[in-house]
């Protein structure tokens, strides 16, 4: 996981340095987000939790906070400290930093600034954060919140771009995934610190204990390979999901962003260029 990116980087346009871009989250659709960046050529830095809340850690930038590099789809981020950010090689790796609470590090101006993190509701990003702020997921408002959000719900608008109104509110139902919905997300049933006893990869039968939070088991309600899972010591709420599980069974789609994460990606680049375009 030493090794560089190995997409080839020409310089920007006109010979000045690329735009830099600050990705608010790590996780698999910020990741979808970041890559996409990157591969457009632009500077890109990923702002990540000391202890990450990511269940689809094999396809996620903010697996770099603990493993220093990851290389997902080809692309490498590697986890840094903010002083060397001054003398960061853009070119070759995707940059993640700890700065959970700020929309970007002190005394760094990014020019596009895109929030991630899917929080669902409750974010706190503003279009006066970046000179173009583009909003993921819902709870997004373009003019209030954001110059452009990108529709996470899956269906026909998946991955589209908008330039006014707002995306759907969350309605607290997981998206399809090989016909199932509630029942391939593994909940905690109670507050405390979780431990897997399973690994991303592995199939699991409908029922079995996956791990344990403080102690008392937390069990899959549907059979097929594990896709994701809290790292091992993560503290969680009551209900909050710690794995997702996937029907269809194949133990390959862990390892590679999902089809949801490139479209929400696509969107982003696009409204990225539109924005820097001035459009």
């Amino acid at each position: 996981m030493t090794a560089p990116s190995p997409f080839p980087r020409g310089p920007w346009p006109g010979g000045e340095p690329a735009p830099l871009c600050v990705v608010r989250g790590g996780g698999d659709l910020a990741t979808g987000a970041a890559r996409r960046l990157y591969l457009a050529g632009l500077r890109v830095l990923v702002l990540e939790r000391a202890a990450p809340w990511c269940v689809r850690r094999r396809t996620a930038f903010a697996s770099a906070v603990t493993a220093g590099a990851v290389e997902i789809d080809g692309v490498l981020a590697r986890f840094g400290v903010l002083p060397e950010l001054a003398t960061w090689d853009w070119d070759h790796a995707v940059a993640v930093v700890v700065c959970p609470d700020q929309p970007a590090p002190p005394g760094l101006r990014p020019d596009l600034l895109v929030d991630a993190r899917v929080l669902k509701r409750g974010h706190d990003t503003t279009p006066g954060d970046a000179p173009l702020v583009i909003g993921v997921g819902p709870g997004f408002a373009v003019g209030r919140d954001c110059d452009a959000a990108v529709e996470t719900a899956r269906g026909h608008d998946l991955g589209r771009v908008l330039y006014t109104g707002a995306t759907l509110t969350f309605d607290g139902v997981p998206g399809p995934l090989g016909g199932e919905r509630a029942r391939r997300v593994v909940r905690s049933p109670i507050a405390g610190d979780f431990r897997a006893l399973v690994a991303i990869g592995d199939h699991v039968e409908a029922g079995q204990t996956v791990g344990v939070t403080d102690g008392r088991p937390v069990d899959a309600d549907l059979g097929g390979v594990v896709r994701g899972l809290l790292a091992d010591g993560t503290t969680v709420r009551a209900e909050q999901k710690v794995g997702d599980v996937d029907p269809r069974g194949d133990p390959a789609m862990v390892e590679r962003i999902s089809d949801k994460a490139n479209a929400v990606g696509g969107g982003v680049v696009e409204a990225a260029l539109v924005l820097m375009a001035g459009g």
